[in-house]
């Protein structure tokens, strides 16, 4: 079974920094593309960022490219997402994700973590 686990979260204000972790069992982290998805309360869960298993690839959505960095270190089991020059508009729960699909924009996670918050005030 898939196990992920977001750490980092946290309240910051507007064009604060926050880096998210996501830590993956043994078992699951190289096979798998990875990502993070946002979901603000009363919205629907968004995609943010993708990274392919090696880590030579990565997508990132129009709203926070320019200001987020998706990274992963296989040896180390850990998927990061740097947020620089936050906006209150991030405001969301931030879940880790895990798919064998390819990544894209439209990518979406087979296995999800159980989220972390990210709260950014103006």
């Amino acid at each position: 079974q898939v196990q992920l686990e977001e750490s980092g979260g946290g309240w910051v204000q507007a064009g604060g920094s926050l880096r998210l972790s996501c830590a993956a069992s043994a078992r699951t982290f190289t096979p798998y593309n990875m990502g993070w998805f946002s979901q603000a309360p009363g919205k629907e869960r968004e995609f943010v960022a993708a990274i392919t298993w090696s880590g030579s690839s990565t997508v990132l959505s129009d709203s926070v490219k320019g200001r987020f960095t998706i990274s992963r270190d296989n040896a180390k089991r850990i998927m990061s997402l740097e947020m620089n020059s936050l906006k209150p508009e991030d405001t969301a729960v931030y879940y880790c994700a895990a798919g064998r699909q390819p990544i894209s924009l439209s990518w979406w996670g087979d296995y999800w973590g159980q989220g972390t918050q990210v709260t950014v005030s103006s």
